[in-house]
């Protein structure tokens, strides 16, 4: 994947795994648009960092997704990389919980809709560009998946799923189709405080960007790069150790 002269657009891209990315993008000579539902958090990672282009849009609504997409390819009309990273993940017990349904709907339209959508939108536009690509992140409790973490494992294993299709699909059209799959990183995913356990953002930053520039497909760091090549009963036993280690919440 070219790495510098591209015109990006990141969604979730004013913190955690979005934010660190596209950091790194913008340093090496890329115009950086991110994404994300509070401008306040927005202009704070502007004020970081200047040279990002900043659009308020919660992708988890359809006519959000459309209105973005209608703006920024006529304000930016080289946009050739789209990368799919904002995400939410929620606790839940199935069995004694009170949150009411829009609340799992908005955890699978954010992770699983909004960049379905999102492709879909742009496939042709990144198609018609110079060095396109699209960067779907998934997780590495898509192939492991948290008992206690249900609908976001379960939206996350679709979007592993559905991007081996779409690089099937975009291969002959040119269009680099590349999954990151985190492990746990420290960032407050799922709630402040929620990942310290995680591997440092910058590191992992860092590995994914080298794994980028190396023309990698799919992308894991430590425990997930050995989940993205799990036999079955490998992936049995890890999954009953992050259940123990990990338990539901009551």
């Amino acid at each position: 994947m070219q790495m510098s002269g591209n015109t990006i657009l990141v969604t979730g891209g004013s913190s955690g795994i979005g934010h660190a990315l596209a950091k790194r993008f913008l340093d090496l000579g890329n115009t950086v648009i991110i994404c994300g539902r509070r401008e306040d958090k927005l202009r704070e990672a502007q004020s970081r960092n200047p040279g990002f282009h900043i659009e308020v849009c919660d992708t988890s609504r359809e006519s959000d997704r459309i209105a973005l997409v209608q703006r920024v390819t006529k304000q930016f009309p080289d946009l050739n990389i789209l990368l799919n990273n904002a995400g939410m993940q929620q606790q839940v017990n199935l069995l004694t919980t009170t949150m009411e349904w829009n609340r799992f709907q908005l955890e699978i339209d954010t992770n699983f809709a909004a960049p379905v959508h999102l492709c879909l939108l742009l496939g042709k536009v990144l198609a018609s560009q110079a060095n396109p690509a699209i960067i779907n992140v998934s997780s590495g409790l898509a192939f492991t998946p948290a008992a206690r973490t249900p609908v976001y494992c379960a939206t996350k294993a679709a979007v592993h799923s559905f991007t081996i299709s779409l690089r099937a699909q975009l291969a002959s059209a040119g269009v680099d189709v590349v999954e990151v799959a985190p492990p746990a990183v420290n960032t407050d995913l799922g709630g402040a405080d929620g990942h310290t356990y995680g591997v440092p953002l910058d590191e992992f930053a860092d590995a994914v960007m080298a794994d980028l520039a190396a023309g990698k497909p799919e992308i894991g760091y430590g425990s997930s790069s050995q989940a993205l090549r799990m036999s079955r009963d490998e992936i049995d036993a890890t999954t009953a150790m992050i259940n123990k280690t990990l338990p539901i919440p009551s």
